[in-house]
């Protein structure tokens, strides 16, 4: 068995309104393993991305503890790379340089990792596009320039919120293969939040599902398929019968895609 690279004891989160004290998530407790692939599926405001962000260390916990390969989260960690719905490519810098910007903000050393970011935008297919302008890329490539700068620096934990939310579907397909192809070369920790229980289903080991807010673990399931995964596989009887057990948590609520 790998060893927990993230642990989440009784972490809960509740925001301070003008209206009062207002709970988006209950006390949750679960780990990640190194090199897993989790997703967290869950209706729109149940506290998906409040928890991924605090995993990055973006928000505090209100109580409980985080740990990132032993170490108390307390701000964000040097070991994490973030991957959210919006590329947030700087329009006026090449793809490369968009990339370089996570080791410029970092103030690393750039010959270090110019050829790393060279390899990524390689891996990714995007090797004949370093002095491209976002604007002049596809959806899916801008996305993929995103991957790739939330990779140069070589996080440990790669965290992606919705990432393929705002694509097309036969779009979000590719990517589903593309991701998968990333993640199954560099085998970073991936903690992956989405609406799509098939796309849940396809990318992961194991799916977290959480109820309304305030959100707490509903239940966690394992992924019996093996890998590599075609997109062939979302015709398979586990496959299926997975999704469907899955979507029963959300058949009153109407709340998560298809």
């Amino acid at each position: 068995m790998r060893p927990a690279l993230i642990t989440l004891r009784d972490v809960a989160k509740t925001y301070r309104t003008r209206d009062g004290e207002v709970e988006s998530l209950k006390p949750l407790t679960f780990d990640i393993t190194d090199g897993e692939f989790l997703a967290i599926v869950g209706p729109s405001g149940c506290g998906k991305s409040t928890l991924l962000k605090m995993v990055a260390g973006l928000l505090p916990a209100s109580h409980g503890r985080i740990t990132l390969n032993g170490k108390d989260v307390r701000g964000p960690p040097d070991d994490v790379g973030i991957v959210f719905q919006s590329p947030v490519l700087l329009a006026w810098r090449t793809v490369l340089a968009n990339v370089m910007l996570q080791i410029e903000m970092r103030h690393l050393p750039r010959d270090q990792y110019l050829p790393k970011a060279k390899a990524l935008l390689s891996m990714a297919g995007l090797a004949d596009f370093e002095r491209t302008l976002p604007w002049q890329l596809s959806g899916g490539m801008q996305q993929r320039a995103a991957i790739c700068r939330a990779l140069v620096h070589d996080p440990s934990v790669l965290l992606m919120d919705e990432p393929f939310g705002a694509l097309d579907a036969m779009t979000r397909e590719r990517m589903n293969l593309e991701l998968q192809r990333i993640w199954y070369e560099t085998r970073k920790t991936v903690l992956f939040i989405t609406h799509s229980i098939p796309e849940a289903v396809f990318l992961a080991d194991r799916v977290l599902v959480m109820t309304e807010r305030p959100g707490s673990i509903a239940a966690i399931y394992d992924v019996p398929l093996p890998r590599p995964r075609s997109l062939g596989v979302m015709g398979d009887p586990t496959f299926t019968a997975l999704a469907q057990t899955i979507r029963r948590h959300f058949y009153s609520q109407g709340a998560l895609d298809a």
